[in-house]
């Protein structure tokens, strides 16, 4: 079974985020946040094409040195630990583990390039959830790209609720993926932050998505606001 003994930085492409969320149009026109990106190059992919996303990780207090060191360090363990549970994951759009590696590894050098020039705009903040530095309704829409539910044994289910709570503070949608902790079983913390949210009043859904590389990971979160009765957001 793959696992991890604490959060690594591992980054995916443009391409992968759009597929993981069903971003169309509508959902690139506005602003977006992506929480825990890590080394992604989401954002940089999606400056070039004048979609305005900001970034936000712990991570991004270090000087892209220390980035690509730590990411030279944990690439061998990841692909590692891949090839050895290679049944995990579903082997079409990615055919192999040395097509997964110069992958990753090319959106990680995408991400290097743009980080100095991106940080210093103000799209790459030094930041960790549950709280997010952000005023309220900073952003349309927030995702989590394999960070909240992936790493159910090391993030408690107080943690989760907590995140996805402020997430839907800084944001008028969320959508998290996937739903599955690593080594591929349904995360427990799902039903809880689910229940929690609803609870509240927002509209929360498990969706299907045109993305699946960890086997059974083809589905997200996605939660909204309800707006009060007679007004239309």
């Amino acid at each position: 079974m793959f696992t991890l003994d604490q959060v690594v930085p591992w980054g995916r492409s443009f391409d992968e985020y759009a597929r993981m969320f069903a971003l169309g149009p509508v959902e690139l026109s506005g602003g977006i946040l992506g929480c825990g990106d890590g080394p992604a190059s989401f954002n940089a992919e999606a400056t070039r094409r004048g979609i305005r996303v900001v970034s936000c990780d712990p991570i991004y207090a270090f000087d892209e040195a220390l980035l690509k060191r730590r990411i030279d360090e944990t690439a061998d363990q990841i692909i590692e630990q891949t090839r050895r549970n290679s049944g995990e994951f579903v082997w079409d759009t990615i055919r192999s583990i040395d097509e997964l590696r110069e992958t990753r590894m090319a959106a990680m050098t995408r991400f290097l390039e743009d980080f100095a020039p991106g940080r210093a705009a103000g799209r790459y903040v030094a930041a960790a959830l549950p709280t997010l530095p952000f005023a309220d309704n900073t952003f349309n829409l927030a995702v989590s790209s394999h960070f909240l539910f992936l790493y159910t044994a090391h993030l408690g289910e107080s943690f989760h609720v907590e995140a996805v709570r402020d997430m839907c503070r800084v944001a008028g949608e969320v959508r998290i993926f996937p739903l599955l902790a690593l080594g591929g079983a349904p995360s427990a913390h799902v039903g809880p932050v689910t229940d929690n949210l609803t609870r509240a009043g927002f509209a929360v859904s498990v969706e299907q998505v045109p993305y699946e590389f960890q086997r059974g990971g083809n589905r997200m979160l996605r939660v909204r606001r309800v707006a009060p009765a007679g007004r239309a957001d």
